[in-house]
């Protein structure tokens, strides 16, 4: 075993750079592993995965607990290098809970604390999950107490060499976490694991949402270890983190490096767009624009039931584990952009038109030569008068600037229509909002952590629109579905304060929180959400996400017609009675001017 050397880091692999500093660091300095973590394995041993879960637990409470690892006095990523060989070689928990003392002892004595860490004063939302410190069935008593003894010697600190906070925000950035870029070239166990713990340690103690993710965090973690450690090329690795990542159910948590290596496989796709309406009925509703034959005979609205002989439905169901999400509105959203990927040729569709069943030869194209259509809002215009009386404003395309001009263009109407069917091009929830409200509105409040307690999240303040003149004051209608996501949600609460203000469509995706990004081994990258983000009164919205006022999604039929049932039902609850329902629809059908 390679000694454990006091004060020293390294820069890992060609090309690394420090995350946030030119001045040298631990990292820079200590090269015992620059080629790898020479940790070859073919089997792993119940023993051994017991051995290395329990690994994984202590050596995440050390990286944000022990105070010369927080100072960044020790290449953690090294540390856990040195110490492998000797834990994987532990035929016993005994000789393996022995190793870990040693090696927390290398770590060298505590110092005072001048301050400690004091218990927290502020308005705690989620303690951190540290009851297994006194777990004498997981521990034994010598470690159990060395543990708990270095929780009690942490001195304050204003950031941490791992992790700080974002300033004027909140969310944990993570920092001097290299991404191992020159693994690419071959497989490692050792950064497998490597990547294995650094996600899961960040989730346990940095992610907002850790409570409500509905899974059994260290039986996923246990579960983890030898599929991603032995992993042997790199799409296995890549998908198998996604499998991992997919766990901590959140659509803000992919791995966005690696797209490509979740199923289906290809480059080329049927040039068109579909979407999940219903009960996991994958629909046509648009063409993507491509250079393809255009005989192609699938129509709007036609039902795909299966692809190249296989049921859509069992591909849902064995593509799930690979789409990271906070709820299912927002995995059949991600699998809809990719279900009909494959290899360039001919797709084999099986659809239903109607009361009939067809065969359909559909070409796949190279998605370089398509136009995909990423939202679900009217073409055209960013702002749009429907009528006299109805004003239509979508934020895929908004600018600041633009704001006041359209609210003042819409000041006569009965009622405007804000389409966020899509992602926000600018950020616009206080200039749209505070001229939207009459007074001051509460609509949001945060969770967020703390360097010196990590696990602990606490409730900040309210935020609030504050009203500001000219004020739009028509009826306030908000369109949503499953692209409504994050900065879309964000928006959506603060405008749903508005009096009177209704929410039509569908649940959202359920992320919402500013995105810390997370480099990992292979120069991957992923993240989570990293504010909690909350009503006012402390409702949830992460994996529930905009539940709206008047539940509306399109219909097989509707799609078929060329309506959007959506927009439609958005418009009748400004206009009511006073329109037909043929008035209704040729409004919302209206083509932009």
């Amino acid at each position: 075993m390679t000694a454990f050397k006091s004060g020293t880091l390294a820069q890992a692999t060609q090309g690394q750079q420090n995350a946030s500093q030119n001045t040298p660091t631990v990292l820079d300095r200590d090269h015992a592993f620059d080629d790898g973590s020479k940790i070859e394995l073919s089997a792993l041993s119940d023993v051994q995965i017991d051995h290395l879960a329990l690994l994984g637990k202590v050596w995440g409470f050390l990286k944000y607990h022990h105070p010369r690892v927080t100072a960044g006095e020790v290449h953690w990523d090294y540390a856990l290098f040195q110490v492998l060989p000797d834990l994987l070689a532990a035929s016993d928990t005994t000789r393996a809970q022995a190793i870990l003392l040693r090696w927390i002892d290398r770590l060298g004595p505590l110092g005072p604390c001048q301050p400690c860490v004091a218990p927290p004063q502020r308005d705690v939302y989620l303690q951190p999950n540290l009851a297994w410190l006194g777990d004498t069935t997981l521990l034994s008593p010598a470690l159990s107490q060395r543990l708990k003894g270095i929780y009690r010697q942490r001195p304050v600190q204003e950031k941490q060499f791992y992790v700080s906070m974002v300033p004027n925000v909140g969310n944990p950035k993570f920092e001097h976490e290299l991404p191992y870029a020159n693994m690419a070239k071959k497989a490692d166990a050792g950064l497998h694991l490597l990547s294995v713990l650094r996600f899961w340690n960040i989730v346990e103690y940095w992610f907002p949402y850790r409570d409500i993710m509905g899974e059994n965090w260290d039986a996923v973690l246990r579960a983890s270890i030898p599929k991603v450690m032995l992993a042997t090329d790199l799409i296995g690795y890549q998908r198998e983190m996604i499998a991992l990542i997919a766990r901590a159910h959140d659509s803000h948590a992919n791995l966005r490096s690696s797209i490509a290596v979740r199923p289906p496989l290809g480059t080329c796709s049927v040039p068109v767009n579909v979407r999940f309406i219903g009960d996991q009925q994958l629909v046509i509703w648009g063409d993507a624009q491509a250079a393809a034959p255009s005989d192609i005979d699938l129509k709007r609205g036609d039902i795909i039931t299966h692809i190249d002989g296989q049921a859509v439905t069992t591909l849902v169901q064995d593509w799930s584990p690979y789409y990271p999400s906070s709820n299912d509105a927002a995995k059949l959203r991600d699998m809809a952009s990719t279900v009909l990927l494959g290899e360039c040729g001919t797709a084999l569709l099986q659809i239903q038109r109607g009361a009939r069943t067809l065969g359909v030869d559909a070409p796949r194209v190279s998605t370089r030569s398509l136009q995909w259509v990423r939202t679900h809002d009217r073409p055209g215009e960013t702002f749009q008068m429907l009528s006299d009386e109805v004003a239509y404003l979508k934020l895929s395309s908004i600018r600041q600037v633009d704001v006041a001009g359209y609210l003042q263009a819409a000041a006569q109407t009965k009622g405007l229509v804000i389409d966020i069917r899509n992602y926000p091009s600018e950020f616009v929830v206080f200039t749209l909002g505070n001229m939207l409200v009459p007074q001051k509105r509460d609509f949001v409040r945060f969770t967020s952590a703390d360097v010196n307690i990590p696990g602990l999240f606490a409730w900040g303040d309210s935020i609030s629109l504050r009203a500001v003149n000219p004020r739009y004051v028509g009826k306030v209608v908000i369109l949503v579905d499953e692209l409504s996501q994050s900065q879309a949600e964000y928006t959506t609460m603060a405008l749903r304060t508005v009096p009177g203000a209704v929410v039509v469509g569908s649940t959202t995706a359920g992320a919402d929180g500013n995105y810390s990004a997370i480099p990992l081994p292979g120069g991957l990258t992923t993240g989570i959400s990293g504010l909690g983000v909350f009503y006012p009164d402390r409702r949830p919205t992460q994996r529930i996400g905009i539940v709206p006022d008047i539940a509306m999604r399109p219909t097989v039929q509707g799609l078929r017609d060329g309506r959007d049932e959506v927009l439609e039902t958005g418009i009748r609850q400004i206009l009511g009675d006073r329109a037909s329902p043929e008035t209704i629809e040729a409004m919302a059908r209206r083509p932009a001017l």
